[in-house]
This record gives C-alpha cells, structure tokens and sequence, in this order.
C-alpha cells in the first residue's frame, strides 16, 4: 500500500496518475484504479480543498468530477483521443472533508466521432456526494510532449 503526503494509506490498487494538466496538478494528486472496465479516478481531501464550513469547496469537487470525466474517457479509448467539455452537470448530494478520500467512478456512455459522453459519482466510501454528467468534444491525441508535461 502506497502512501499519500499526509501518511494516509492509499487504498489498494490505486496508482499515481501523472495526467490532468497543471491545473488539477495544484489542486493534488490523483490516483487511478482500473479493473475489468471499471474506471475510478480519485484523490484525498486537504485542508486546500474546504471552504469557509470546513467542507470541500463545491467548485473542487466540480473539478475533481470534469477532470475524471476526461481522463476517463481518454482511458477508455485508450489514449486514441483527447477530450474537451462541452457541458458539466453537477448535482451536490454530501459533502467530503479533510482526510476522505474521494473516488470519482466513471460510466463512458458513448464515444462518437466529434462528441463523447459520460457520467459519475464522486463517493467517499459507500456514500455518494456528487453526481456528474459531461458532453465533451473528441480531439486529437495528445502529443509526446503534452503526455511528457502531465497533460
């Protein structure tokens, strides 16, 4: 078992990702488990991430969800194509605090020729805190270069 900054276990079968762009490199580290399709992209709530009620801040949580939508497709295709939204949907349902460890499972609905769609839930544990769904515009590959910087 890996372990994250803080000394928090990472749970088994999770691996760094180096991918999501400097954006979501400020943001933390993600974490990617796949297995027999599943996708599941996921990171650890810090101090960073609450707002002034101690909670997740709800536009990081709208991040961690879009970046999961993204890198998820872009695992589902395996690499063949990059991905841009179009349109994010969310839907608050809970909220994470310091120390949970937020797991984003990502349903590919289609991937089409100029526009994917896909669905998710952010859980921390059992309990889902976030619904999300996204239509994102299918793009070229990302270059060496790109894939080199985290992109």
């Amino acid at each position: 078992m890996t372990t994250h900054d803080n000394a928090s276990p990472i749970p088994p079968g999770f691996e760094r990702l180096k991918r999501g762009g400097p954006y979501m490199a400020n943001l933390g580290d993600l974490y990617c488990r796949r297995n027999q399709g599943e996708i599941v992209i996921a990171m650890r709530i810090d101090e960073r991430h609450t707002n002034m009620r101690g909670i997740a801040h709800g536009g990081m949580l709208s991040s961690l969800a879009d970046s999961a939508l993204g890198l998820g497709l872009t695992l589902h295709c395996e690499g063949r194509h990059s991905f841009v939204t179009v349109n994010l949907s969310t839907d608050f349902v809970d909220a994470a605090r310091p120390g949970d460890w937020v797991e984003a499972h990502v349903d590919v609905q289609k991937l089409g020729g100029r526009v994917a769609f896909a669905n998710c839930f952010l859980q921390v544990g059992e309990r889902r805190i976030l619904r999300a769904s996204g239509v994102f515009a299918v793009m070229n590959a990302l270059s060496a270069d790109q894939l080199a910087k985290g992109y």
